[in-house]
């Protein structure tokens, strides 16, 4: 009773007597998730007193509908009725008794705990793994919707980026980049480092200890970016926080999908083209679909090689899709398939030499890459009773290689290519409960076993030959749970634990005879176990107003990295945060919304990359660090057409303690005074590599109806990244950022079909991304400059 009663969503908003139609655009999803978009948007009440009709699933409703017509439909299609309760109020309830007979055929589809609501109400953050609500989550979060990542065309992880101040990113190219949080930043490249963020989608890891896979953000429900470490629901690779791909489900109720279609023009480069088709099957009424995306883009270059009489060498494709189905097997129990790929083909690099004439690049030979990522999931999920049960079982598979120029001066042409090769198997099985008032628990296992090959190659164009390189492996069993007590009315208290037993496996290949046998030998095996505690409060200072403490850590496992010719083991790195945070309001619904977090970061054993003394890139620990961070959002609706954003974040990051061992490296010099030298790096590192002290963001968006049929929006934003450097040591200590890069983006739409028009890069800056192409001393300073002013129109249809 307690919970059908608290389930109850009530508008309290004042309805027009008689209401007008409105523009909707809301994808599938759940009964709570469309009425309160409904009511937010054309100010009604709505109340949905039955917790299972809350959660039923009801297709895409798109077009100008008055709320009263629209209201029907969606009691139609979940098999409830509406009844009028007043002037702009409405009651949805269920057309039969919530108890039926066994006898009786159940077809309804069973409640989707990992979909989010859409903006306005109460957002779900699928993320905390037991349907934690916005308003019951202490913490510091965002969330971007897939409609606003898919505006204008849908992208990649860039796209996200340049939404967050918090979300940073190295730029070596579509499939290559390693992806940062809140400043905990490490590797420039891709070495046997697992990354700082986690990448997921849905509840399967995306990858263990690759590059980001940089998917196309496509017929997403939402993106959820969880901030600081998260070491007690994710494990290892989570230190700087997550990041989650919430997908759109298959829907069995209704047949349906969309097309898109654009064309890019670029200053100084190539065009580009970019197409996705979205189709929704159902194969059985109210039980079975099928959802299938597939997209395809061609990146335009930019880059000119003389040495090779080549322009615009940078060319990109990218070819990728996924398909899903999903089976009701009754009203409370589902299995659904999912299947993800994509491929990248990038013909060459897209760093610069510093300096005139710009966009040029003196590389004698071809630094091209490719990318390949799969994976295969089965979701099982459910109720027992009050209970959720969800268990996700995948494997994957994750290829990149690489090409770098490593020619010195005056010498001859030398090619260096890295393959790096992963295979994951994975499996998570949950149970939870969560009450309306926060409180609940959640227990957990999970099963990972991920083997990374990392192959290197060295010589002249056409005549490579092996040099080293490293195998390793790593299986993780882990126990994990939390639980949430409301102690008064006005605080909610959480506390969690996860422990790891991890057994790691070591290998070099292709390694010098004059290696020692039994060296290999006594690095190569190791087990270890990690306790990664958790605790926060959350406490109503007002209605609108809560703040939030937290006490997190997180941990990557160690493993084996190449030095010169020698295969060297690096311990498990370890970060403990705690954080105090404000925020009130919600974007979409309220006046004016905001947030303000403060965070001190202890980093242990710091894993990142350094040049060794062959000029070939190695992993160390490089010793003990700190990070401060502070971060501000702010959100206000203007007027009912225009909101305005802006968001600031500032990072501290320094390396207190180097490691001794590192010490010649980061120097670069005999060391005579141990003490001396530490102080010299102590002073070199100024912030931990790859973090930007300032990162600022401004926003804007205009919707406006155009009549009974059409409508306009206008989305804009200006995104300042300031000063870092690249990495650690003599070589890799270049200084990167302090650019602006800026987009604009309009749609019309006329019922179905949208006309989009858009422009990147308004100011053509060129900048400096990152200072990296290659890791080799070459002669030349190298920068990577924003992708020049790019034009881009589209066409997009619904069905």
């Amino acid at each position: 009773m307690i919970r059908t009663a608290v389930a109850a969503f009530v508008m309290l908003v004042a309805a027009p007597a008689a209401p007008e139609s409105v523009s909707l655009d809301l994808p599938g999803g759940s009964v709570g998730q469309q009425v309160v978009a409904i009511g937010r948007i054309a100010r009604v009440s709505v109340v949905v007193p039955e917790p299972r009709l809350w959660a039923q699933r009801v297709p895409a409703l798109r077009g100008r509908w008055t709320p009263a017509a629209a209201l029907a439909l969606i009691a139609r299609r979940s098999d409830a009725k509406l009844v009028a309760i007043g002037p702009g109020s409405w009651r949805l309830v269920p057309r039969r008794p919530a108890m039926r007979p066994a006898r009786v055929a159940v077809r309804r589809a069973a409640p989707r705990p990992d979909i989010a609501s859409d903006q306005g109400g109460d957002i779900v953050v699928t993320a905390s793994k037991r349907g934690t609500t916005r308003d019951n989550f202490a913490g510091q979060f965002a969330r971007v919707t897939g409609s606003e990542l898919e505006f204008g065309g849908a992208g990649g992880t860039d796209r996200l980026a340049n939404r967050l101040t918090s979300v940073a990113s190295t730029y070596l190219g579509a499939g290559r980049n390693k992806l940062f949080i809140r400043g905990i930043a490490d590797s420039s490249f891709t070495g046997p480092t697992q990354a700082t963020v986690g990448q997921y989608f849905g509840d399967l890891r995306l990858s263990y200890n690759a590059p980001d896979p940089d998917l196309r953000l496509s017929d997403l429900a939402a993106v959820e970016v969880l901030e600081g470490p998260q070491g007690t629901l994710y494990g290892a690779g989570s230190l700087g926080g997550l990041i989650r791909l919430v997908p759109n489900a298959p829907d069995p109720t209704r047949f349906g999908g969309s097309a898109t279609l654009g064309g890019s023009a670029m200053q100084h480069g190539s065009p580009g083209a970019d197409t996705q088709l979205v189709a929704n099957v159902p194969l059985v009424a109210d039980r079975l679909a099928v959802r299938l995306v597939a997209n395809a883009a061609t990146e335009g270059g930019y880059i000119d090689k003389p040495l090779l009489d080549r322009t615009d060498v940078n060319l990109t494709r990218i070819k990728g899709g996924r398909a899903a189905a999903r089976l009701d097997l009754s009203r409370d129990w589902s299995v659904e398939l999912i299947g993800i790929g994509q491929r990248i083909r990038g013909a060459d690099s897209q760093y610069a030499d510093r300096g005139d004439p710009p966009l040029t690049r003196a590389a004698p030979v071809t630094e091209g890459f490719t990318a390949d990522f799969g994976q295969a999931q089965l979701v099982v999920s459910g109720l027992l009773g009050t209970v959720h049960v969800r268990s996700t079982s995948g494997v994957t598979a994750h290829d990149l290689m690489e090409r770098y120029d490593a020619t010195a001066p005056d010498q001859p042409v030398r090619l260096f290519a890295q393959a790096n090769r992963t295979r994951m198997q994975a499996n998570e099985t949950r149970l939870w409960s969560s009450a309306p008032d926060g409180s609940g628990w959640l227990a957990g296992f999970s099963y990972i076993q991920n083997r990374t090959r990392l192959t290197r190659l060295f010589g002249a164009p056409g005549a490579l030959e092996p040099t080293t390189g490293v195998v390793n492996t790593i299986r993780e069993a882990t126990l994990y749970g939390e639980t949430s007590v409301r102690l008064l009315p006005g605080l909610l208290t959480t506390a969690g634990l996860r422990v790891t037993h991890s057994v790691l496996d070591g290998a070099g290949e292709d390694v010098a005879a004059r290696v020692p046998i039994a060296l290999l030998a006594m690095s190569a095996r190791r087990k270890q176990t990690i306790v990664l505690p958790s605790a926060a409060a959350l406490v109503d200072l007002t209605p609108r107003l809560q703040m939030f403490a937290r006490y997190q850590q997180g941990f990557r496992p160690g493993g084996l990295a190449i030095e010169s010719d020698f295969v060297r083991r690096f311990q498990n790195d370890r970060v403990a945060t705690i954080e105090a945070g404000l925020r009130t309001g919600r974007a979409g619904s309220d006046q004016f919304d905001g947030s303000l977090t403060l965070a001190r970061t202890a980093w242990r054993d710091i894993q990142a990359d350094f040049i060794d003394g062959s000029g070939l890139p190695s992993t160390a620990n490089i010793g003990n660090g700190r990070l401060w961070t502070i971060e501000g959002t702010v959100g206000a609706r203007i007027s009912d057409s225009l909101r305005l954003e802006a968001a600031l974040s500032y990072n501290d990051g320094r390396i207190d303690e180097p490691s001794a061992v590192r010490l010649f490296d980061l120097v670069g010099s005999v060391i005579v005074d141990p003490a001396a030298a530490r102080a010299q790096v102590a002073a070199r590192l100024s912030q931990i590599p790859n973090t930007a002290r300032v990162t600022a963001r401004a926003g804007a968006v205009y919707t406006r109806s155009l009549g009974s049929s059409a409508d306009l929006k206008v989305d804009g934003w200006l995104r300042y990244v300031g000063s870092s450097r690249l990495g650690v040591g003599p070589v890799l200590g270049q200084l990167q950022g302090r650019y602006l890069d800026s987009g604009i983006t309009a749609r019309i739409g006329l019922d179905a079909i949208g006309i989009s028009a858009g422009v990147t890069n308004l100011a053509n800056v060129r900048g400096n991304r990152f200072a990296l192409g290659t890791p080799f001393t070459t002669g030349r300073d190298q920068v990577t400059p924003l992708r020049p002013r790019t034009f881009r129109l589209g066409l997009d249809a619904a069905f």
